[in-house]
């Protein structure tokens, strides 16, 4: 993910569920003319330059449930910590603790009215 110059807590990055890498890449690419950059056999990222926003294709399986194969929004932040205690402030609920992944870190919250979102900072 690319940090965005002056985008604290600005959407920054998509992703989406596929059940078939290769056939994803080949449709987007084909139809939306997408380029992609492979970060190992379950994962694979776009770009704003092609798609209009920061993005990638995440492996699942044709049967997970929809809250595991819905789009996730992905928010930058410049203070990830400080985020999170906003958001748990508000009343939000972290689902999935800070990580680290190639580039950065991140958690998962839902805002109590019935949205799951992640945020990710360096």
């Amino acid at each position: 993910m690319n940090q965005p110059e002056n985008r604290h807590h600005a959407i920054n990055y998509i992703e989406f569920a596929a059940t078939d890498i290769a056939a994803a890449k080949k449709f987007f690419s084909s139809v939306f003319g997408w380029n992609f950059t492979d970060y190992g056999p379950d994962y694979a990222s776009f770009s704003a330059n092609t798609a209009g926003v920061d993005g990638g294709f995440y492996n699942a399986e044709p049967h997970e449930p929809h809250s595991k194969t819905a789009p996730l929004v992905v928010i930058y932040s410049a203070d990830l910590a400080a985020t999170e205690a906003a958001v748990l402030a508000a009343g939000g609920k972290v689902v999935v603790s800070t990580f680290e992944f190639p580039g950065g870190r991140r958690f998962h919250f839902a805002d109590g009215v019935g949205n799951v979102l992640a945020v990710w900072s360096e």
